[in-house]
């Protein structure tokens, strides 16, 4: 299963990726890159499970272990893509946060929170051994496991390697684009 940087990255790199090709630059002021960032966050959030499993075993609940369950399904994106259907209709109403001069619509928030999930699902069918895309309505496993295709002795590096790797592409896409060092 891939860590948790490229949890987080992978959402990061799409959604900025989209923004930055894809939107005219009237439209980028409508979606400014806060939203990146809660791609992000939704890449991280399937794995909620883990601290909550943690939490339910130190309050006396021997052996609960939900990690790879609810949280890794297609059903936890689903909520967040219905909220996004939800509240599409609502304008002004449904804004939250005044970061800077920016202010998010909450709609949009739920969007980038189901595309990050989305991702973390995928990566972990990509790089895990199973997922569980449809639980609780049937426990099917899904995987391809791609780490497979390497020699056994290297298998171990590849996670960490990536995650370097994604690192690197994303501080150059930084700077490349925005200019981020300016701003050291």
């Amino acid at each position: 299963m891939p860590y948790a940087v490229t949890h987080i990255l992978i959402p990061i790199i799409l959604v900025a990726l989209f923004r930055d090709k894809y939107l005219k630059n009237k439209d980028k002021k409508h979606f400014p890159l806060h939203y990146v960032l809660i791609a992000g966050i939704g890449g991280a959030l399937p794995d909620i499970d883990i601290p909550i499993s943690m939490l339910l075993n130190l309050l006396g609940f021997p052996n609960w272990d939900i990690h790879r369950t609810f949280t890794h399904s297609l059903s936890f994106a689903a909520i967040f893509l219905i909220l996004f259907f939800i509240l599409k209709p609502i304008k002004e109403e449904a804004r939250i946060c005044n970061l800077t001069r920016h202010k998010l619509k909450l709609n949009i928030i739920f969007l980038m929170l189901a595309v990050g999930i989305t991702t973390h699902l995928a990566l972990d069918a990509l790089f895990g051994e199973v997922t569980y895309l449809f639980y609780p309505i049937t426990s099917t496993a899904y995987g391809i496991n791609l780490l497979n295709i390497f020699p056994a002795d290297i298998r171990s590096s590849i996670l960490p390697t990536l995650d370097g790797v994604l690192l690197f592409v994303w501080i150059i896409y930084l700077e490349l684009k925005h200019k981020i060092s300016d701003f050291i």
